[in-house]
């Protein structure tokens, strides 16, 4: 046996790994281009009169109705039907639910903080990113102005938005604060193709994050657990209504960050044997941290805690047992609502998307229904979750400033 040529056989070396990881980008962007054809940018999806309608919480003759008066959208006869872009959909939703939203604070010379969301669990898989997109992309269909910020170096978040991490520099994620370039989070945002929707991305490079955060606590005075919650200061807290942090699925210095920058902590949990054993290492973690870092000054009480079934197959047999395991665990912290496992989440998620970003022309009409239903009920325990806080979080305007 020649065992040079074996030992060469076996030798895999690193220009090897990048001829590998070359050839994966190109796949990568073949298929971001098939999904956004015919151009590389994402575009927002169109709604029919009847979807607006629903949105608007009236039925279709209400609507003709009001639409015939004139001041708001008209919307474009296409294919027999008028149908509406995702910008004057929102202009209808916002007028006709303007007293449940945090502008209506404001005509009354009252001031909310946006509400903070963080999504996380240590575990991958879980649908993390997904839910942060789906539930950013339902509250601005409900009227609202979101801020999606993503603190995963993979960028899932980041794709979903419509931009490629690789397109990003540092000054464009939470990297520079973190570095202490700069304070405030307020030049690292950016328009999305949804509108109503801005976004601090994320790219590999926000990993050194994990060296700058603790190399300045190190120096200095710095409480680093707070430097998120203080990038987003009060010129970003007063412009948008709703910010939602997406993690990566580990315990890092960006994680601490964003779940001590929230008001409301939403963990996703799909119903199986391995990740709900996995959670309660997740929630082990969490406390075990938080009484270490008291000692410190790092004392975070939350508005609302909640866990969000995710991924559930009720094909599977095993679903109903571990359902029940979970609930019995953590009781009242568990959403009412589940997030199936659908086809059509399924091929939305393929083409880069969500649920909002396809139709029911593009799935099974009763798949699409289910999935959507689901995220709709979400969206709708969420918006009241930050309803609340916006109650808690006022200032008045006139004192303000006086």
């Amino acid at each position: 046996m020649n065992t040079t040529n074996r030992s060469q056989s076996l030798s895999i070396t690193i220009s090897d790994l990048a001829a590998m990881r070359t050839q994966a980008h190109e796949v990568v962007s073949q298929n971001r281009a098939a999904a956004t054809a015919p151009s590389t940018m994402k575009v927002p999806p169109i709604f029919k009169l009847s979807q607006v309608a629903e949105l608007c919480g009236i039925d279709r003759n209400k609507f003709e109705h009001r639409r015939r008066k004139g001041g708001l959208p008209d919307g474009v006869e296409y294919g027999h039907r008028r149908v509406f872009s995702l910008k004057e959909s929102q202009e209808w939703v916002s007028e006709f639910r303007k007293d449940k939203l945090r502008r209506a604070y404001i005509e009354k010379k009252i001031l909310p903080s946006a509400a903070v969301i963080t999504v996380g669990n240590f575990k991958g898989g879980v649908g993390k990113s997904t839910t942060t997109a789906t539930l950013a992309q339902g509250l601005s269909l409900r009227g609202h102005k979101v801020l999606v910020i993503d603190t995963d170096p993979q960028g899932s978040l980041t794709s979903l938005m419509g931009v490629a991490p690789e397109t990003l520099e540092d000054e464009d994620t939470v990297l520079t604060v973190c570095a202490g370039d700069t304070t405030s989070l307020t030049e690292a945002i950016r328009p999305t193709y949804w509108s109503n929707i801005h976004l601090i991305g994320a790219a590999p490079r926000i990993s050194g994050a994990q060296f700058h955060l603790p190399a300045r606590a190190k120096k200095g005075d710095l409480r680093f657990w707070e430097v998120l919650s203080n990038g987003l200061d009060a010129e970003i807290r007063s412009l948008y209504d709703v910010v939602i942090i997406d993690t990566p699925p580990a315990l890092d210095y960006l994680t601490i960050n964003a779940f001590h920058a929230a008001d409301i902590l939403l963990v996703p949990l799909p119903p199986s044997a391995m990740d709900f054993v996995s959670s309660t290492q997740f929630w082990d973690l969490f406390i075990d941290l938080n009484e270490e870092f008291s000692e410190y000054g790092m004392v975070k009480e939350y508005s609302f805690v909640n866990v969000l079934l995710s991924r559930v197959d009720t094909n599977d047999t095993a679903t109903a047992l571990v359902r029940d395991w979970i609930s019995a665990a953590y009781g009242r912290y568990v959403l009412p609502v589940e997030i199936p496992s659908s086809a059509a989440a399924k091929t939305a998620a393929a083409e880069f998307g969500t649920i909002y970003d396809t139709t029911v022309a593009q799935q099974s009409a009763r798949t699409y229904r289910r999935a959507y239903e689901a995220y709709e009920r979400l969206n709708a325990i969420i918006e009241g979750q930050c309803q609340r806080v916006w109650q808690v979080t006022v200032v008045k305007i006139g004192d303000s400033h006086e």
